[in-house]
């Protein structure tokens, strides 16, 4: 079974909207695992504007990228510039992908701003995670 991990900063937004929407895309065709080269707890606007998409990824944790260090996987997203300039290297074959999303935690403005961020990232890393698994794990 394929082995994908997604990278980001702190594992607790962008990352986790790609681990949500890769895990429903899927299926049972692949492991889906996120971390971060921090862990910075997941983050509550993710999980509510998951939960408005009707994915709950509620259940996640944080991780740290250390924790998988044994882990052969076949691809490794990074979904942020600083964690591509951070991640470790560790042994692996995986084919590595990069898109450097923009970090709705650090949206500023009315909450209904901050909200609309928030929701213009989700679609941003849906439709990206649906292009990937159709070319890679069809």
């Amino acid at each position: 079974m394929k082995k994908i991990l997604v990278l980001c900063t702190g594992n607790s937004c962008r990352s986790q909207l790609a681990e949500g929407y890769l895990r429903y895309y899927v299926g049972d065709k692949a492991e889906v695992y996120s971390a971060g080269v921090e862990t910075h707890g997941v983050n509550t606007r993710a999980i509510a504007t998951m939960k408005e998409d009707g994915l709950d990824i509620s259940g996640h944790t944080s991780n740290n990228i250390s924790e998988y260090l044994g882990v052969d996987f076949d691809y490794v997203i990074t979904v942020c510039d600083n964690a591509k300039e951070r991640c470790p290297y560790f042994p692996t074959l995986a084919q590595k992908f990069h898109y450097n999303f923009p970090d709705p935690a650090k949206a500023i403005g009315t909450e209904a701003e901050i909200q609309n961020a928030f929701s213009e990232v989700r679609e941003m890393i849906k439709q990206y995670c649906a292009d990937f698994v159709k070319q890679h794990l069809k």
